[in-house]
């Protein structure tokens, strides 16, 4: 490792004891805020220059980097020169949406036709485990009504692009996931608006049409018009294909930022039971993926896929959508919590698969008879 990178974990073991320090010794949020941002950013910047496992978890150190500053400064974040941050959300969830179309072709649904069963096993998986699992974990926890609307909302949307990327680092199937990600996508204007309707329509008033409007022109429309771009443009704009990741990362952690500044105070009040619930969210939609996949009979790489698909949702989807419902600072609140747990855990999980899967073809070749 680079004594640079070296240097900057070290600071950050520094700003975190220095911050424990400030906690005991009881100072303010003027002394723990500055040492808990600073402590963040620094092992964002060291970890990068790592070999590790924890290389993967760069960008979610980042994330956790911006929401210290929404929850310690949300005045400067909310309202900046008199423009309301919140009208970004959409703008940019649209943004990402375009390249994630552009990362797709029309091969990637051709892929149902080739892998039906898959596909199928995936989807009702997706649609059925979470939701219910999310309505489940919103009336065990009591939480405020638009709060609770908000953990219906994550789980009653489609895996995000981010599983994609899980599925090629656990060795799983990475053609499945994608189709499965772009099949689910294409279909949530439909489902997503129902199972609202259905689910959390007990916790505030759903228009199920203006939903899947809303779905349409923020998701569907920019992926349609990424798909057109890749047809026509493909390998002709390399800029846009190295410019993109980087626009949804920073996109995302804009979206998140802005909610956390905005439901602020109700972080404070039930921020740990929100977190509670997206690890349990997310582990129960791993684990009844993976098992709900094995008991239908398939192999284990689709296991692997499915579990990840299932268990890692569009949080910026659903962050869209509680824009659009005039409600970030309350429904959109799973969302920004969920987000962030996710990209760790599934980090982990896909990691963890890799090095497994790699073990077992290291064991596989020493087996191999000797020609």
């Amino acid at each position: 490792m680079h004594r640079f990178y070296r240097a900057l974990l070290y600071v950050s073991g520094c700003f975190f004891i220095a911050t424990l320090g400030a906690l005991i010794a009881g100072y303010g949020s003027s002394v723990i805020g500055p040492l808990t941002i600073a402590m963040f950013i620094t092992l964002a910047l060291g970890v990068r220059g790592t070999d590790t496992l924890f290389k993967s978890f760069a960008f979610s150190i980042w994330i956790f980097a911006s929401v210290s500053f929404a929850m310690f400064y949300p005045d400067m974040i909310v309202e900046i020169g008199g423009f309301n941050t919140t009208v970004l959300i959409v703008p940019l969830i649209q943004i990402i949406m375009f390249g994630m179309g552009t990362q797709l072709s029309i091969n990637d649904f051709k892929g149902v036709l080739k892998r039906p069963r898959g596909v199928l096993v995936g989807m009702v998986c997706q649609f059925t485990i979470m939701p219910l699992v999310g309505i489940s974990l919103a009336l065990t926890f009591g939480f405020p009504a638009e709060i609770a609307a908000g953990v219906v909302l994550i789980g009653s949307c489609p895996g995000g692009v981010a599983s994609n990327v899980m599925a090629f680092i656990a060795e799983a199937d990475l053609a499945l996931s994608i189709t499965l990600t772009a099949v689910a996508t294409m279909v949530s204007p439909f489902i997503t608006p129902l199972l609202m309707e259905f689910l959390a329509g007990q916790f505030v008033p759903i228009d199920a049409l203006g939903m899947m409007w809303s779905i349409l022109n923020m998701i569907i429309l920019p992926i349609v018009l990424g798909l057109i771009f890749n047809h026509f443009l493909h390998g002709k704009a390399q800029w846009l294909d190295d410019v993109m990741p980087v626009v949804s990362m920073v996109g995302i952690a804009v979206i998140i930022t802005v909610i956390t500044a905005a439901g602020r105070d109700s972080l404070v009040s039930i921020g740990l039971l929100l977190v509670l619930a997206a690890i349990i969210h997310n582990g129960v939609g791993y684990f009844l993926g993976y098992w709900g996949g094995r008991l239908l009979g398939m192999d284990e790489k689709s296991c692997r896929t499915i579990a990840l698909e299932v268990g890692m949702q569009n949080g910026g989807m659903a962050s869209g959508l509680a824009a659009e419902m005039g409600k970030i600072a309350t429904v959109g609140l799973a969302p920004a919590v969920f987000g962030p747990w996710m990209n760790v855990s599934g980090s982990t999980l896909a990691n963890w698969w890799r090095r497994k899967a790699l073990k077992e073809e290291a064991e596989n070749a020493e087996n191999l008879p000797i020609q």
